[in-house]
């Protein structure tokens, strides 16, 4: 089954950097300007909207969740760049120089997947999407406690690490949807 996991979510993690590769192309490297709460905030709106569309059933803008779950692991991927960026660089980056850190994160992102799906014996494929959506708001929230609290932890795992779990809670989302679970 692990195997039938990476090729899926290796699918997943195509089409999120596609459209990471696309949107870069139009819009540029804008994103480099927020701040780190800025863009923990900006997933949290993403999360909460998918969250709002499970309990009313219903949503008002055509844009479906599976877009806001690839948005998810898009501006995660945005943010373990941030924390890695050194201060002064450039607010505009080639794509090109982008693209072998995207896949630094998301390479790092993929061990984590096998070392987890190993002890947790793909649990998430039993998980509703609305829980997974609640564990990534529950990331989010702890997240912003820990930016609140300038990064200090005294035993939990960092923002980073945070930020890990969700792009994989986001990707799981997403393979699930492809499957046609709601």
């Amino acid at each position: 089954m692990i195997n039938q996991t990476i090729d899926q979510y290796k699918q997943v993690v195509k089409h999120c950097k596609e459209l990471f590769a696309k949107k870069t192309k139009d819009y540029g490297t804008a994103w480099r300007i927020l701040r780190a709460p800025s863009i923990t905030d900006q997933i949290f709106i993403k999360a909460q909207r998918i969250r709002s569309i499970q309990e009313k059933g219903q949503q008002r803008v055509l844009e479906g969740i599976s877009s806001e779950f690839i948005g998810i692991v898009n501006y995660c991927i945005i943010a373990i760049i941030q924390i890695a960026w050194e201060e002064g660089e450039s607010l505009d980056i080639e794509y090109q120089k982008l693209e072998p850190l995207y896949d630094q994160a998301i390479g790092e992102v993929i061990d984590l997947l096998k070392n987890k799906n190993h002890d947790y014996d793909e649990a998430w494929r039993d998980m509703r999407i609305s829980s997974i959506t609640d564990i990534i708001l529950m990331k989010l929230l702890r997240v912003k406690q820990i930016e609140d609290n300038q990064g200090q932890t005294l035993v939990s795992e960092g923002v980073k690490a945070n930020y890990q779990d969700i792009i994989n809670y986001a990707i799981f989302c997403l393979i699930k949807l492809n499957q046609g679970e709601s």
